[in-house]
């Protein structure tokens, strides 16, 4: 094929249809080849529940027939929780918030924190590789030796650091997206309370209705609600939903539950006040991202919007005064 072929109007034109098509049949497709998280999620969350009962069962009877016996949570896989306990990675590079850090991010069990505690010396160790086959193999012998080790050395440093950012990106995304449906589950619940029905039926209702607009709020409403039934003391189920989650409103809203319930005041009344102020902070934050924007936009519009206006202001100018001089 000659370069007069490629250049001619009649190919781009034909590529840039073919491309147009697939990108038309692509967005046909894919909602249909999509597939439900909803569901996908609710069952986990089914299954996360029916392990909560059993682990209060056995709890109960445990302490029925020992007062020593404790429960043992799903243990991760033989090779890597060897390698985590021989090597005593849990006290060299866990603490106490990072079991935490971990629920928050959607991650429960005991499993997460083996995977977790193994990825933070495996992916230096993998980029250490990687950096030592690129920097010895490939890049060429002018490079001195030290600063290919140097290099290598400097990459798999941060390597180290890669489960932190990606645990920390996890937990803000998840935060961002209960703090935005919060609001709405708020006001279901309100609705539901006000409507004569149990705060654990009220959970489990709202639930299943917000799960559409967000599904890991779903998912911790439906663990509150088997935490509610099971737990000796709601107080607890609470306080558990405010550390998985993180967040100011959800927070706030069990410290009212908890003191609605200690003192004998209405929930209904407790869930109102804090719904209007959820509404009102969640008012207050769209006013502040759209009072940012003007700063915001300064530095693109200066690099990218101004050069090209200039452009096309100068041009017939420079072009009259080109013309003039030939």
């Amino acid at each position: 094929m000659s370069f007069e072929t490629i250049a001619s109007s009649q190919f781009l034109a034909a590529v840039f249809a073919m491309i147009a098509v697939t990108g038309t049949i692509f967005s046909l497709v894919m909602p249909l080849l999509s597939r439900d998280a909803l569901k996908s999620r609710m069952k986990s969350v089914a299954i996360e529940r029916d392990k909560l009962r059993a682990r209060e069962r056995a709890r109960i009877q445990a302490s029925q027939n020992s007062p020593k016996a404790s429960l043992r949570s799903m243990q991760p896989k033989a090779q890597m929780k060897s390698l985590v306990d021989r090597l005593n990675l849990k006290e060299m590079l866990s603490d106490g918030s990072t079991q935490e850090k971990l629920r928050m991010a959607g991650y429960r069990g005991v499993a997460p924190l083996y995977y977790f505690l193994t990825a933070r010396i495996a992916v230096p160790g993998i980029l250490l590789a990687v950096s030592l086959f690129y920097a010895l193999l490939i890049l060429p012998d002018t490079y001195p030796l030290f600063s290919k080790l140097l290099m290598c050395i400097a990459v798999s440093g941060f390597g180290t650091f890669l489960p932190n950012v990606y645990l920390k990106n996890k937990i803000d995304k998840r935060k961002m997206d209960i703090q935005r449906a919060w609001p709405d589950a708020l006001d279901l619940m309100l609705i539901c309370v006000e409507s004569g029905m149990s705060i654990e039926g009220a959970f489990q209702r709202v639930a299943e209705e917000i799960g559409i607009q967000s599904i890991n709020l779903a998912e911790e409403l439906t663990l509150t609600t088997a935490e509610l039934s099971y737990l000796s003391e709601r107080r607890t189920a609470y306080e558990n939903l405010a550390s998985r989650t993180g967040v100011d409103g959800v927070k706030n809203v069990m410290m009212a539950l908890i003191q609605a319930e200690r003192y004998g005041t209405p929930v209904g009344t407790a869930i109102r006040t804090m719904a209007d102020d959820t509404r009102d902070q969640r008012m207050q934050k769209a006013e502040e991202k759209a009072a940012s924007l003007p700063p915001k936009l300064t530095v693109p519009m200066i690099l990218f919007f101004l050069p090209v206006l200039f452009f096309i202001i100068m041009s017939p100018a420079v072009m009259q005064v080109m013309d003039a001089f030939k």
